[in-house]
């Protein structure tokens, strides 16, 4: 019997269920193989979704159609939006999830759509005739042909896990690793390593002495990722609870370093720094007394917490001795210790942007398998490789790629493909040059209609969308037109602290005003609360707020976007295989070696090359004729 698709997706994780889901969406006849099929999109450490740039990533995928948002919205167990303040280009939605229902809702969602089909197994190998992808061979020896097909594998590659001086192998606690496949790729010609990650003890609450944790609880006005109607959690809302290490927490730690895989060269692979072991951050941090730590809750009922900022890999007993010195767990039981996994990656300068592979055509990599680290950041290359397969599949020369200046995620993948990693990469508001332009309030306007038009965001979302930005619009052009006279606002101008007016100002002067919300003007200026009347109750705070960012940041929302359109001079300036690097002796050494590894499309993706100085540039520039 043959079975032949369109799209394989391998592995069931957050980044091969949004490839499955878009690839299938968008009318690719679509089959997603996983190990099992009951741990689709498993939060395999804390069940939490977005965060500082994450959230933003999340809200994203959301825009193009993916389904990572309506899936946290609808099992939020708390809701927060962090750095509210500070500006709106730092904001960043989280949700705490029910793990539970998350996994459930996602296979539920894959079983609806038409056009993708499910099989549980073990990939073992590809399918490979030349240099092109035929299929795959699974571990029942069952065959599948397609035209492309995704890798999604998590870190499940040659997983092993450690506690202690243990070992096991797996991709997961209590789940088998996935073999071969590594090594038929090295043996293709692909460069591959080992990075590590780690997750903490999880301790089971009913031994929990909340009266000495600090609690932390949502946000009491309703956000979401979202920007469909109708998604919000019905789930029992909990909170979140702080406590600390101590010195006393750090001496029994430190007894079981002699024993820690980090320290006695059992591990060598590398960590992700900005998320480091408990044992790394007593190294790193030595002059600190105490760390802080978060409990959270991994569901609406369940009695299981995940103890955020304890990942370990230090023996067991060591884990739960230093825990049991901890304000408020000084009685806690475990349900499982703390462990750190390596598994195998691929080099992601091995790529193009559209993510498929430059050493085997229609070979697609995405998620962990890039060297990234983070739920959103695997689902966000998911997307898009499920949408550049499928495009690959129907058309000759189509591709979606987002650039750097459109999405966090042209970011991540750009940052892949570019530089390539050598610790798991996890995304910041840093890495971003343009983070006004990046907000996590308009993905939709930037996003939605690029989707729609290749159709994968639904008419739904694009309704939404025009009927958002028209009211945006409607309400700037009011600001600018309404005059507003001193005796109506001087008494709340004085409240806020900031100076009162001697004659008439445009609305619109007065938003700008950094004291000022449009929200407490609603309450002040009768004409301006009866004008906002036309915006629905229920979208009143997303497109209000949306045109108060786009009055008080215009200035800074138009110095980026001119920037921006001066470096995209340079991504229209194409190079892809116009030299031989290795020749031209005018460029320096490390510039030959690394442009030659790479091949970099354009001359905007030349420069973000790490080793490539702009004195290099201007050689490739007059080499162009320019």
């Amino acid at each position: 019997m043959i079975f032949n698709y369109d799209v394989i997706v391998v592995g069931g994780g957050h980044a091969g269920c949004e490839a499955a889901a878009a690839a299938a969406n968008l009318g690719s006849g679509t089959l997603l193989i996983t190990m099992d099929m009951t741990k689709y999109a498993q939060m395999s450490c804390n069940p939490a979704m977005g965060g500082i740039a994450k959230g933003q990533i999340v809200r994203e995928i959301d825009a193009l159609g993916g389904y990572s948002g309506i899936i946290s919205d609808k099992t939020t167990i708390q809701f927060r939006m962090l750095n509210l303040s500070k500006g709106p280009a730092m904001w960043s939605p989280r949700s705490q999830n029910d793990r539970m229902r998350f996994t459930e809702l996602w296979r539920n969602t894959l079983e609806s759509i038409p056009n993708l089909d499910l099989w549980q197994d073990a990939v073992t190998s590809l399918i490979i005739d030349g240099s092109q992808v035929k299929g795959v061979r699974t571990k029942m020896g069952v065959s599948f042909y397609s035209n492309t097909v995704i890798l999604t594998n998590g870190t499940f590659l040659n997983g092993l896990m450690h506690v202690g001086s243990s070992k096991m192998k797996g991709g997961r606690i209590g789940e088998a690793a996935s073999y071969n496949i590594t090594e038929q790729l090295f043996d293709a010609g692909f460069s591959t390593g080992r990075l590590k990650t780690g997750t903490p003890v999880r301790i089971d609450g009913r031994t929990i002495d909340f009266t000495k944790l600090s609690e932390q609880k949502g946000d009491e006005t309703h956000f979401s990722f979202s920007y469909l109607q109708g998604t919000k959690s019905e789930l029992k809302q909990r909170s979140c609870w702080i406590t600390y290490t101590s010195p006393e927490v750090h001496s029994e730690l430190e007894k079981g370093f002699d024993f820690s895989p980090m320290f006695d060269g059992t591990i060598q692979s590398t960590g992700p720094r900005y998320c480091p072991s408990i044992e790394s951050k007593l190294i790193t941090f030595s002059e600190k007394e105490k760390h802080q730590l978060f409990l959270e809750p991994e569901g609406e009922s369940t009695v299981e917490y995940y103890l955020n900022g304890f990942s370990s890999s230090l023996p067991w007993e060591v884990q739960y001795m230093a825990l049991r010195k901890i304000a408020g767990l000084e009685n806690a039981k475990i349900f499982r210790p703390g462990y750190a996994i390596e598994y195998d990656y691929f080099d992601p300068t091995q790529l193009f942007n559209t993510l498929e592979t430059k050493l085997i055509k229609n070979l697609f990599f995405a998620g962990q398998i890039n060297g990234t680290t983070g739920y959103e950041e695997a689902a966000a290359q998911g997307l898009m490789a499920g949408i550049n397969a499928h495009l690959k599949c129907h058309s000759v020369s189509d591709e979606f790629v987002l650039k750097r200046d459109e999405a966090y995620i042209g970011v991540l993948i750009d940052d892949l493909v570019t530089k390539g990693v050598d610790e798991p990469y996890r995304m910041f508001t840093s890495r971003a040059e343009f983070r006004i332009l990046l907000r996590q309030d308009n993905a939709d306007i930037r996003l939605t209609e690029k989707s729609y038009k290749m159709g994968l965001a639904s008419p739904e979302r694009m309704k939404l969308l025009t009927e958002k930005t028209g009211l945006i619009s409607e309400i700037i052009e009011f600001t600018k037109q309404f005059s507003v006279k001193p005796v109506f606002v001087n008494q709340l101008l004085t409240s806020k602290g900031t100076s009162e007016l001697r004659q008439g100002v445009k609305l619109y002067d007065l938003i700008l005003r950094p004291q000022i919300s449009i929200f407490d003007l609603i309450e002040t200026i009768t004409p301006l609360q009866t004008f906002l009347k036309r915006v629905p109750e229920h979208r009143s705070m997303e497109i209000i707020q949306g045109a108060e960012i786009a009055i008080k940041y215009e200035g800074y929302i138009n110095r980026e976007k001119l920037l921006a359109e001066k470096l995209d001079k340079f991504e229209e300036i194409n190079i892809e295989d116009k030299f031989n690097y290795s020749q031209l002796k005018s460029l320096s050494t490390e510039a030959r070696q690394k442009l030659e590894k790479i091949n970099p499309k354009t001359i905007g993706q030349a420069k973000r090359i790490s080793g490539v100085s702009p004195s290099d540039i201007n050689v490739l520039l007059i080499l162009m004729g320019r």
